[in-house]
């Protein structure tokens, strides 16, 4: 048995009998509630945003208006459903998830009576912090290796309503990180601590079964793809791979065919 097919059968028995229920009504706090979670504070470069072309420093209307729209139609979703976490995925490298991951995450932040929460659970080749062009002594791969505490990587960047817990760390077992104790003792503080932030997970390609072993803790997928770069194999096979989990919609990147060069379906 391969180790995707593993990885499915894993899903499989993780997943309750009815996966949402938890997230999507979490149980009301007996006694005074928890004292605010104590951020580490960053200030982002402008030039270094506006290099990545990152928001808010993003000034082409186009994008804008696409990030608007991919905004509107997920918070659609995620109301419909009761979802409130998402993994953020692609066919394979290259195809813009961390981008998505992050400009949706701040374009969220955006709205008003709207928090986020982006982690970059990408353990094999994370980006979000090179993208933000914050520089790390401490993320995600120091806390999942027992050498700091939660609330040390987790960062106010100083963008609205918005939460990061980046990672400069990568881990050759990295789906086996993902089902580590630390990692789940992350998810239960996210869940107890920021019962209203809509999760966003910026996740290795499906090339990897790190997708498919942190599904049970997730309401939905998001797929990324690329115009000109994600091959029809390679999309056949991720059909295949996410049908037996909830895709909340496909992101296709750089299309020829739209003006806004963003499409979400």
């Amino acid at each position: 048995m391969s180790v995707i097919e593993n990885a499915l059968s894993r899903s499989r028995e993780q997943r309750p009998a009815d996966d949402g229920a938890a997230r999507r009504a979490p149980a009301q706090p007996v006694g005074p509630a928890p004292p605010p979670l104590q951020l580490q504070k960053l200030v982002l470069d402008p030039v270094v945003l506006e290099r990545n072309c990152v928001l808010p420093q993003v000034t082409d209307r186009s994008a804008l208006r696409a990030y608007k729209i991919l905004r509107t139609r997920l918070l659609q979703r995620l109301a419909a459903n009761r979802w409130r976490s998402v993994a953020v995925t692609s066919t394979k490298s290259g195809e813009g998830k961390t981008l998505t991951s992050i400009n949706l995450a701040v374009a969220l932040s955006q709205e008003p009576n709207t928090r986020v929460c982006l982690v970059d659970f990408d353990l094999q080749r994370p980006a979000v912090a090179a993208q933000l062009g914050i520089q790390l002594e401490r993320g995600l791969g120091e806390y999942l290796l027992g050498e700091a505490e939660a609330e040390q990587v987790m960062y106010d960047c100083g963008l609205p309503s918005l939460v990061v817990i980046p990672n400069k760390r990568t881990f050759d077992h990295s789906s086996e990180m993902l089902a580590s104790a630390r990692a789940q003792e992350l998810l239960r503080l996210i869940n107890t601590r920021m019962p209203d932030h809509i999760v966003l997970f910026d996740m290795p390609p499906l090339t990897s079964d790190d997708v498919l072993t942190f599904a049970p803790h997730v309401d939905g997928v998001l797929l990324v793809t690329a115009e000109g770069r994600t091959e029809r194999a390679a999309l056949e096979k991720s059909k295949e791979l996410l049908a037996e989990l909830k895709v909340v919609g496909v992101v296709l990147n750089h299309s020829a065919e739209r003006d806004d060069g963003l499409g979400y379906y």
